[in-house]
């Protein structure tokens, strides 16, 4: 067994891409881009829009890689959006997923982090935030069974959560020209119930 694919638990967590392809194949990949994707994505569907996958590229490339890379993969898992903004309506649709399947659903998320001046990618406090957020929520649903990896985030956002918009907007992603309106509202936990969904290349709202 790989030792970094914590294919042994039900709730995963890694970086990007790379995190991607070194997790196992999971039932269900949430990802987490907190300023640029994941927030302006679940506001566009929430107002009834259809976002196909080109057009969230020229959003967020690091976030979408990942969401090509699932949908290319045999047999394909379900690709929901998620962060801070909506992390209890994303622990609601892996719920319903894992209702609908009748069996202990996998769930991986991939935090998107940032890409710096060499390109290469790094840690964003905000996607670990927002991948906190989600776990801590799926694990107060019962799904519980969490990798190292997404324990810490879930602990760690439980234990900053009530300073999420100083942490967020004091960020190195926040202080390199992001929309201050924009990073405020990123840092709004639960301020909406909508979850975009991947359905044939095209983001959606989760039914």
């Amino acid at each position: 067994m790989p030792p970094f694919d914590q294919s042994i638990y039900q709730v995963r967590l890694d970086w990007g891409l790379a995190g991607l392809e070194r997790l196992a194949d999971a039932d269900v990949v949430v990802i987490v881009d907190v300023l640029h994707f994941s927030s302006r994505l679940a506001d566009a569907v929430l107002d009834g829009a259809e976002v196909d996958l080109a057009e969230a590229a020229s959003w967020s490339v690091d976030a979408v890689a990942p969401a090509l890379a699932v949908t290319a993969a045999a047999g394909g898992a379900t690709v929901l959006v998620g962060g801070i903004r909506n992390a209890s309506a994303v622990a609601r649709a892996v719920q319903v997923v894992q209702e609908q399947r009748q069996a202990r659903t996998s769930v991986v998320v991939i935090a998107a982090g940032e890409r710096d001046g060499s390109n290469d990618l790094r840690f964003a406090v905000e996607d670990h935030l927002g991948a906190g957020a989600i776990i801590a929520a799926l694990t107060d649903r019962g799904i519980d069974h969490t990798a190292p990896d997404a324990a810490v985030a879930a602990e760690g956002f439980r234990a900053l959560r009530r300073a999420l918009g100083h942490l967020i907007s004091a960020s190195g992603s926040a202080r390199d020209g992001a929309d201050a309106e924009m990073v405020a509202a990123a840092a709004r936990l639960d301020a909406v119930s909508t979850v975009p969904v991947l359905r044939d290349r095209v983001f959606v709202a989760f039914p």
